[in-house]
C-alpha cells in the first residue's frame, strides 16, 4: 500500500516516481501522460487529453511496436499475404514530380504524351504510383478511348507489377460498361471479391448498375443494389437513381417511386439528381405540375447541394423552358458559392448557362453570364474559356472571342491547342491569314515572357496547311511543313495530300514531286482519289511519266511499308 500511495502522490504532482526515471524516453513520456488520477473536470478537458495521447502515440509508438534489435534480421514476410497498393505517402519527391508532369499533359489534352511518360517511367528508377496510373486511365475514359484505358490497366497493373486500388478497378469496370461489355465488368467485380485486399466501393455499384440498366438487365441491377446494402454500404443515391431511371424508361413509374420512397427512408439528405430524374419522368408524361412540385420539395429541404447536383437541376429546368426557376437557381448558386467553405458551382455551371443563351440566340447575355460572379469568384479553367470562345467563333463574333483570349493570362489560365484552333479557324474563315499565322507563331513559340508553350499534334498542323493552301499561301505552308520535325512531329497521310494538292494548284510541280517521293520513302499510301487528282494535274503539265514512275515504285514496294506506317 505504501508503494501505491507513493505512486499516487507522484502522479498528482506531475512528477514521475524515482523508479520510473530511466534512459528510456518512451517510458518517461508514458509516465507523465496521466496528469489526473481519476477523472477530468470537464468533457472538453478529457477530449483534449485524448487528442494529446494520440499525438504522443504518433510521435513515440508503444514499446511493442518497436523492434527490440534494430540490427537483427527482419521477420520473414508472409508470402501468402496480399500486396497492398500505394498510400498517399508514396506520392512524394521524384514520384510526385512525375505525377505533376503527367497531370499537366492531361490538362493540356495530350493524353498520348501523358501515357508515354508514365509507361517509360515504369522501366526507370522512378516508377509511377497507382495514383498516376489512375489519372491516365481516367483521362482515357473521359476522352472515350475505352480500349486504350483497358490496355493501360493491363500494362500498369498486370504486366508492370503495380498494385491497383479500388479506384483502378472502378475505372476498368467503367470502361467495360461504357463499351457494352457488362459481363466482363462483372468478372472484374468478382475478381475484387475473390482476390483484392479491400471491398468494392459504392462507386463500383454505380458503374455496374448503370451498365446493367443500359444492357436491359434491370433485375440483375436490383440484385446489386441489395448486395451493396447487405455488405454494409450506405444507401447511395446515384445507385438508386440508375435503377429509377431504368424503371422510368420501362414505363414502370410505380417501381421508380417505390425506390424513391425507400431512398428517403434510408437517407436523411439525398442527392437532388434523383429529383431531376423524377422531374424528367413527370414531364415525359406531360405532368408539369407534379414535376415542379417535386422540384419544390427538394428546395424546401434547404440543404446545401453540391455543384454537380445543382448543375443537373439547372440543365433539366432549362431543357423544359423553366427559365425563371433556372435563373433563380443560378442566382442562389452565385450567392452560396465559397471556394473554401462550400463549392456551390463550378465551370460546368457557366457552360450550361452560356450554351443555353447561345442556343436561344442571346449572344450578349451569354457573355454577361460568363462575367457574373457572386460573393466569391469561381475559378475558371481553360475548358470554360474554350467553350465560350468556340461558340463566339462559330457565330462570327471573332473580336469578342479575341477579347476573352486576351483576358486569359490575367485569370491565370493558359490557352491550349483547342483555344488556338478556334481562333485560327475563325481567322481563316474571315480571310485574316496574317492573324491566323500570328496565332500559330504564338502557339508554337518555345517560351519567353508572357508566352506559355502549348502541346499540339499533327491535326493542328493539317488545319494550318488546309487554310493556307485555300488562301494560296502554299509556300508558307511548305515552310511550316519543313519545321515539323524540329517539334518531334511526323506528317500523316492528310498532311501530304493537302500540301501536294495545294502545290499542284499553284503549279509548283517540283515541290509536289519532292513530297510524293517523301511519301514513298515513308511508306504512306494516299487514297485512290488523291492519286487520280495528282495524276491528272501532272498530266496537264506534261509530266505524267514522273508520277507514274513514283506510283509504280510504290506499288512494287508491296504492302509492308503501309503496314509499318499503320503500326507506327
Amino acid at each position: 500500500m505504501s508503494l501505491y500511495r507513493h505512486l499516487l502522490r507522484s502522479l498528482r504532482s506531475s512528477k514521475p516516481p524515482h523508479f520510473l526515471s530511466s534512459s528510456s524516453t518512451t517510458t518517461a513520456a508514458a509516465a507523465t501522460t496521466f496528469t489526473r488520477p481519476f477523472a477530468f473536470s470537464s468533457a472538453e478537458e478529457a477530449a483534449a487529453e485524448r487528442r494529446r495521447r494520440k499525438r504522443r502515440l504518433r510521435i513515440e509508438p508503444p514499446l511493442h511496436a518497436l523492434r527490440r534489435d534494430p540490427s537483427g534480421p527482419r521477420p520473414p514476410r508472409d508470402p501468402n499475404a496480399p500486396r497492398l497498393p500505394d498510400s498517399t505517402s508514396a506520392l512524394t519527391g521524384p514520384r510526385l514530380n512525375l505525377h505533376n508532369r503527367v497531370q499537366s499533359s492531361i490538362r493540356a489534352g495530350d493524353l498520348d504524351s501523358a501515357s508515354a511518360m508514365a509507361r517509360h517511367a515504369v522501366f526507370s528508377s522512378v516508377r509511377p504510383t497507382v495514383f498516376t496510373c489512375n489519372a491516365i486511365i481516367a483521362a482515357m475514359n473521359r476522352a472515350g478511348r475505352l480500349d486504350d484505358a483497358v490496355a493501360l490497366f493491363t500494362f500498369f497493373f498486370r504486366q508492370s507489377n503495380i498494385v491497383p486500388n479500388v479506384v483502378s478497378y472502378n475505372f476498368l469496370i467503367l470502361s467495360h460498361c461504357d463499351a457494352g461489355h457488362v459481363d466482363t465488368a462483372l468478372e472484374v467485380y468478382q475478381h475484387i471479391l475473390d482476390h483484392a485486399p479491400y471491398s468494392p466501393s459504392p462507386v463500383t455499384y454505380r458503374h455496374l448498375t448503370k451498365g446493367l440498366v443500359d444492357a436491359n438487365r434491370i433485375q440483375e441491377a436490383m440484385d446489386f443494389l441489395r448486395d451493396m446494402l447487405n455488405r454494409g454500404h450506405g444507401a447511395d443515391s446515384l445507385v438508386y437513381n440508375n435503377l429509377m431511371a431504368g424503371y422510368i424508361d420501362l414505363g414502370n413509374m410505380e417501381k421508380a417511386l417505390e425506390l424513391f420512397n425507400e431512398l428517403k427512408e434510408r437517407m436523411v439528405v439525398y442527392d437532388g439528381v434523383v429529383h431531376s430524374t423524377l422531374m424528367e419522368a413527370y414531364w415525359k408524361k406531360g405532368m408539369d405540375k407534379e414535376a415542379m412540385e417535386c422540384y419544390q420539395s427538394l428546395l424546401d429541404r434547404q440543404f446545401k447541394m453540391s455543384a454537380v447536383t445543382s448543375n443537373t437541376l439547372l440543365g433539366t429546368l432549362l431543357k423544359h423552358n423553366k427559365v425563371k426557376e433556372a435563373e433563380e437557381l443560378f442566382e442562389q448558386m452565385l450567392e452560396n458559392h465559397d471556394q473554401i467553405k462550400y463549392t456551390a458551382m463550378n465551370t460546368d455551371t457557366y457552360n450550361i448557362m452560356v450554351n443555353w443563351n447561345f442556343k436561344e440566340g442571346k449572344f450578349k447575355e451569354a457573355i454577361d453570364v460568363f462575367y457574373r460572379t457572386g460573393k466569391k469568384p469561381c475559378t475558371m479553367d481553360v475548358g470554360c474559356f474554350n467553350n465560350i470562345i468556340g461558340k463566339l467563333c462559330e457565330n462570327g463574333l471573332v473580336s469578342e472571342a479575341e477579347t476573352l483570349f486576351d483576358q486569359m493570362p490575367g485569370k491565370q489560365v493558359n490557352p491550349n491547342a483547342t483555344t488556338y484552333e478556334y481562333l485560327v479557324d475563325a481567322c481563316f474563315k474571315e480571310g485574316r491569314v496574317q492573324d491566323a499565322l500570328k496565332y500559330f507563331d504564338k502557339m508554337t513559340s518555345t517560351g519567353g515572357e508572357g508566352v506559355t508553350p502549348v502541346r499540339f499534334n499533327v491535326g493542328f498542323y493539317n488545319k494550318m496547311f488546309d487554310g493556307l493552301v485555300k488562301a494560296d499561301y502554299a509556300a508558307k505552308a511548305m515552310e511550316i511543313f519543313g519545321k515539323m520535325g524540329e517539334r518531334g512531329l511526323r506528317p500523316d497521310v492528310s498532311s501530304y495530300e493537302i500540301l501536294v494538292r495545294g502545290l499542284c494548284k499553284v503549279g509548283d510541280f517540283d515541290q509536289a514531286r519532292y513530297l510524293l517521293e517523301e511519301m514513298v520513302r515513308s511508306g504512306v499510301a494516299g487514297s485512290s482519289e488523291f492519286r487520280e487528282s495528282v495524276t491528272e494535274a501532272f498530266g496537264r503539265a506534261g509530266r505524267l511519266a514522273e508520277v507514274e514512275e513514283l506510283f509504280v515504285r510504290k506499288m512494287s514496294s508491296g504492302v509492308a511499308p503501309q503496314v509499318q506506317q499503320v503500326a507506327a
